[in-house]
């Protein structure tokens, strides 16, 4: 097997940033290949504005926002048009506010095509359920109606995913977080600074397979009855993506972690003590070391302080912070990471570090 099945991540996973100019207009990527996002999420960086999530599931009007337990919401004027190769904005004043900076993070699923599985029909889960799946880079959007009961939801991607991000779409509900080093007997929410929780009624004690995650019973997280709900499942694809953890040591020469790849984009967050779901990127910060940063569960804009310091390796990432939010001494810190290139193609060339 070849060391990657992706050579260029630019194909399924890109950074772009922009300077607002408050009138509709059509953003192009930068990246080497071209790319049409399903998921774009927008976050202005030189002011406190909530990130803002829209995919092509639920379409260009339906927004989230991250940092909020907040319901779905409906604007026609942030994210209009999915294009082939970037997007289209209206005139929002907050997320194209004229000369004020963003950043836009964007993943490919399937270019808004969708598979609908009737559980009992395909007797692929027991909760009906609608997705789009890019199974190539290992992301699906999914979406079900709550069923009130514990059941087992269809997710397209055909290898077992191990990180899952659920929103309630009808009312206001925290975020549930599912990670593979956390395990299913834990959540963390996307929208607050908690350490895991224990529930089992929001995992249901089950390991997501190959074909499904479960949901537990009557939880307004991810499965109460007769609310929508958009989930978000990611699986670890060699060379491109990787979710795993680590144990900080409070030391400016902070933990390395191998990644196989030279890092795009990177979130972590702590499970013990409680601390902020930080967010870096390669075109915010082109070099190392790098120390500009946002955070999922806040509003906040770009934070410069030497707190945030990360170096981005050409095979994975280094903490450089004594912070006790990102590399607190003897506590399991999670991660998430996707690539701008694998440390080798599928050729056998190497990348080079930054």
């Amino acid at each position: 097997m070849a060391y990657t099945t992706i050579d260029d991540p630019s194909a399924h996973f890109q950074t772009l940033l922009y300077t607002g100019n408050g009138s509709a207009r059509s953003l192009t990527n930068d990246g080497n290949s071209d790319l049409q996002p399903d998921l774009i999420w927008i976050k202005e960086r030189n002011n406190a504005v909530d990130n803002q999530l829209q995919d092509s599931s639920r379409g260009v009007t339906k927004t989230l926002q991250p940092n909020s337990n907040n319901g779905e919401s409906t604007l026609s004027d942030i994210v209009t048009a999915f294009n082939s190769d970037g997007f289209s904005l209206g005139n929002n004043a907050t997320w194209n506010e004229n000369n004020d900076t963003y950043v836009a993070w964007q993943w490919k699923a399937n270019g808004g095509t969708t598979t609908t599985n009737d559980a009992s029909a395909t007797s692929v889960g027991t909760i009906d359920s609608v997705y789009q799946a890019n199974t190539t880079a290992g992301f699906s959007i999914v979406t079900h109606t709550g069923s009130g009961s514990a059941g087992n939801i269809a997710h397209g991607l055909g290898v077992a995913p191990e990180w899952v991000l659920t929103k309630n779409r009808s009312q206001a509900a925290s975020w549930a977080n599912y990670h593979v080093s956390v395990g299913n007997a834990y959540y963390l929410e996307l929208d607050t600074t908690d350490a895991k929780e224990t529930a089992s009624s929001v995992w249901g004690d089950t390991t997501p397979s190959s074909t499904t995650f479960r949901v537990g019973g009557a939880n307004t997280k991810n499965n109460s009855s007769s609310d929508n709900f958009v989930s978000y499942c990611f699986t670890p694809i060699q060379g491109y993506s990787k979710f795993g953890s680590f144990t900080g040591n409070g030391n400016a020469d902070g933990p390395f972690v191998y990644t196989g790849f030279k890092l795009a984009w990177l979130m972590i967050k702590e499970t013990v003590s409680g601390g902020g779901w930080g967010m870096w990127d390669n075109k915010r910060t082109p070099t190392n070391t790098m120390k500009i940063r946002l955070l999922a569960n806040s509003n906040a804009a770009d934070d410069t302080s030497n707190d945030n310091s990360v170096d981005f390796l050409s095979n994975g990432f280094k903490m450089r912070t004594t912070s006790g939010g990102f590399n607190q001494n003897s506590t399991e810190i999670i991660y998430m990471a996707f690539a701008e290139h694998p440390f080798v193609s599928s050729k056998g060339v190497p990348t080079t570090a930054r």
